[in-house]
């Protein structure tokens, strides 16, 4: 509240004002009525009318959430400044900080303006108090500079100034910035308190400097703030984002008193390196000892699970969340939808989808995300343009993952318009967005158009670029675009032993057994080696792994008797084993036997063995499916009439009756 110097005067009786005198509270309770008698019944919710703003210039308090309402006149922007002008309110620094403590909480950087210019022409221009408060206020509304120019300029400092400065530039992402400030603290002779500690601390975890964070670690323990639960949360957090797991642990353990936010730093960063296990351990004993998960705490055990493709763990957290009893926010619900979608169950991501209460960009391009994916090209089109027709502006994401979606469905037209509308939105297309086209036409077959596209690119084609011209040369088998691509990649990437293999299988399937020595001798001479494949499958919890020809399963014999039954009647059918990709110059029989027992072929075997008949079997795989696999699901999908999913390192296959959602193009 603010006093007014004229007296307010009363009409009600001398008796009732007696009683207001003797019941403070009731005084107080008066006076609020009456002003918000008069500000509800103007005829603007922003501006009193003349003569309400008379009669607000008599009143004897001004309620707090009058405190920034606009001038009548152009003079200060601000009416209570008007009444500062006029001599009907003594400036004090209690009314300059409430002011300004009101615009720093409801983000009003431009009243917060107006206040500070009042300031400087007054008897308080030099306070340190008030110089704190506008330095506070305008970190917090993120305007740094301005807040910079009033830490420069103040002849005196304290901690409060220090601590504002540097949390200002640890709020707004400006890391290096705020420890660039400290050792000046130091200097200067002002003791770090908590707050400046922790903002510290998260500045060094926002860089991932676990230098850094080691000496502001050290500096809390010398000011004897490490046991504190604000500084000690954010030391486990920031060893958590530098990913030192085992040093996030013993400062969470050495903390005495725990709260929300300490769980939450430590399951996080168990979650963010794919340590599930550890995560969910983590957050059972958490609600053991009595500390209610938060919103943070779902998402981050469902972002992990969605990391490791685990459907079944991400459909108990779901349930968890049902029961928790919050409503599908964003947050959540996001996460769930992203987590459904990469664990290979498109159909309950749209569910989450339509069941959030609010949809924003981040639904939309979690959704596009999926159907990309899941190579459902026309429904990211669909979806796309329900986006632009309800008017949430797309972002560079968006455009980028409905030009996945039409380049791996094949739909030239739509991708290429969607491309061009991204000047529309001013998005200026990054190297991601340029791989999508050039794989767009290379999927079409169009191989010329695509190195032309390449060459008249405004920005220099990386090797993600000449990447995936090289796969589209491949799979058509146009030997000389597909050698000039892979030697362009050469140059900018030699150590990526993905373009040797790429090359070489190019060489093996011309059968140009020379070229291809000549490919694994640089590969061996250059010390790459080829990531080993291996492939897994959840059934009850429980993840099984194979690697290829691994007769180590405990059911071995069960599995290997199974695919060689299958691998016989899908032969019957049609199946033809595709040899291309062996790299061996052998005849046509061995290279049969090489390419038998691959892992993907070994997990649905033992998938087939372990789960009820017509449910849906979900493979993983740590590279792409190889062509003589996919050939071979596709018949076993058609054979055994369930539905196949396999999610490799680029995109999920549907394996449904005979044929793949893919197009038999990845």
């Amino acid at each position: 509240m603010i006093q007014c110097n004229n007296p307010f005067m009363l009409s009600s009786s001398i008796s009732h004002f007696k009683s207001l005198l003797i019941c403070p509270f009731k005084l107080i309770e008066w006076r609020l009525n009456t002003i918000r008698t008069l500000w509800q019944s103007s005829s603007a919710a922003t501006t009193f009318s003349d003569s309400h703003c008379d009669r607000l210039d008599d009143l004897c308090v001004i309620d707090d959430r009058d405190l920034l309402l606009p001038s009548r006149n152009s003079k200060t922007g601000l009416h209570v400044l008007d009444l500062i002008g006029s001599g009907s309110l003594e400036p004090n620094r209690s009314m300059y900080n409430a002011m300004l403590k009101r615009c720093t909480q409801f983000g009003k950087l431009r009243e917060g303006r107006l206040v500070h210019s009042h300031i400087l022409n007054s008897k308080l221009r030099d306070d340190l108090v008030i110089r704190n408060s506008i330095l506070f206020m305008y970190a917090r509304c993120g305007s740094l500079e301005e807040a910079r120019r009033v830490f420069d300029e103040m002849p005196s400092k304290d901690m409060v100034t220090w601590t504002s400065m540097i949390t200002g530039y640890s709020q707004n992402e400006c890391a290096q910035h705020a420890l660039a400030l400290f050792p000046q603290m130091l200097r200067f002779g002002s003791r770090p308190n908590e707050f400046t500690l922790s903002s510290l601390v998260k500045s060094c975890g926002f860089i991932s400097s676990y230098k850094d964070g080691q000496q502001i670690h050290a500096c809390c323990l010398k000011y004897g703030f490490h046991s504190n639960v604000f500084v000690g949360s954010s030391i486990v957090d920031m060893y958590a984002r530098c990913g030192y797991l085992s040093e996030a642990r013993l400062a969470f353990d050495k903390l005495e008193n725990k709260n929300e936010v300490s769980w939450n730093a430590l399951i996080t960063g168990y979650a963010r390196k794919g340590e599930l296990e550890d995560a969910l351990a983590l957050f059972i004993r958490m609600q053991r000892e009595g500390y209610k998960p938060t919103e943070f705490t779902y998402s981050s055990l469902i972002c992990a699970s969605s990391s490791i493709g685990s459907l079944e763990q991400g459909k108990w957290l779901h349930a968890l969340t049902i029961k928790w009893g919050k409503k599908l926010t964003g947050y959540v619900g996001n996460t769930l939808l992203h987590m459904y979608a990469k664990s290979g169950s498109i159909q309950d991501a749209r569910k989450v989808f339509n069941r959030l209460l609010k949809i924003d960009v981040v639904s939309f391009n979690s959704m596009l995300i999926g159907y990309a994916q899941h190579g459902f090209g026309k429904e990211a089109v669909q979806q796309f343009e329900e986006m632009l027709r309800i008017g949430i502006e797309p972002n560079d994401i968006t455009f980028l993952s409905v030009l996945t979606a039409c380049s791996r469905a094949g739909l030239l037209d739509e991708g290429k318009n969607y491309f061009g509308l991204m000047k529309k939105y001013n998005i200026e297309p990054k190297i991601s967005h340029y791989v999508t086209i050039v794989d767009l036409f290379g999927r079409a077959g169009l191989l010329y158009q695509a190195k032309s596209f390449i060459e008249e690119m405004p920005i220099e084609p990386t090797a993600a670029i000449w990447g995936a011209l090289l796969g589209a040369s491949r799979m058509y088998k146009n030997m000389e675009i597909g050698v000039y691509a892979a030697e362009q990649i050469f140059e900018i990437e030699p150590s990526y032993s993905g373009t040797h293999i790429l090359l070489a299988n190019m060489y093996a399937s011309a059968g140009r057994w020379k070229d291809v020595a000549k490919v694994r001798k640089i590969m061996k001479d250059s010390g790459l080696k080829k990531e080993p494949a291996c492939s897994w499958v959840e059934i009850q919890n429980s993840v099984h792994v194979f690697v290829a020809n691994d007769f180590a399963n405990p059911q071995n014999e069960k599995v290997l008797k199974m695919w060689e039954k299958l691998n016989h009647e899908i032969k019957a059918i049609g199946y033809v084993p595709d040899t291309s990709h062996v790299l061996l110059c052998v005849d046509q029989q061995e290279k049969e036997v090489s390419i038998q027992y691959h892992s993907e072929k070994l997990a649905l075997a033992f998938a087939l063995l372990n789960t009820s008949p017509g449910s849906t079997i979900r493979i993983m795989k740590n590279i792409r499916v190889c062509g003589d696999c996919h050939s071979a699901i596709k018949y076993v999908s058609s054979l055994v009439n369930r539905e196949i999913i396999v999610r490799d390192t680029n995109r999920f296959h549907h394996f449904r009756d005979g044929s793949c959602s893919c197009g038999d193009y990845w």
